[in-house]
């Protein structure tokens, strides 16, 4: 089980994202899997590892997505 979980303030943060016409397809997909991982059950799958490692090492991306793509690399499955 997956000890961390995300934050209030990232997780309104999230779900304003995911309401509005004017987020892009990978910040609805990262604010989505914050989302899911609001309570510290679920962790990060392979994939969405492996974009949000994108996200985060990437100059193109907003300090907002980077934020969304940090919190799910930290709830990920260490041992892989």
């Amino acid at each position: 089980m997956n000890k961390k979980s995300s934050g209030k303030k990232l997780a309104t943060q999230a779900s304003k994202i995911m309401r509005s016409n004017n987020s892009s397809k990978i910040q609805k997909s990262l604010a989505a899997s914050v989302l899911s991982q609001r309570s510290n059950q679920k962790i990060t799958g392979k994939i969405m590892e492996t974009k949000a490692s994108t996200v985060v090492n990437s100059n193109k991306y907003s300090d907002v997505t980077k934020s969304l793509a940090a919190s799910v690399l930290s709830q990920s499955d260490k041992d892989r």
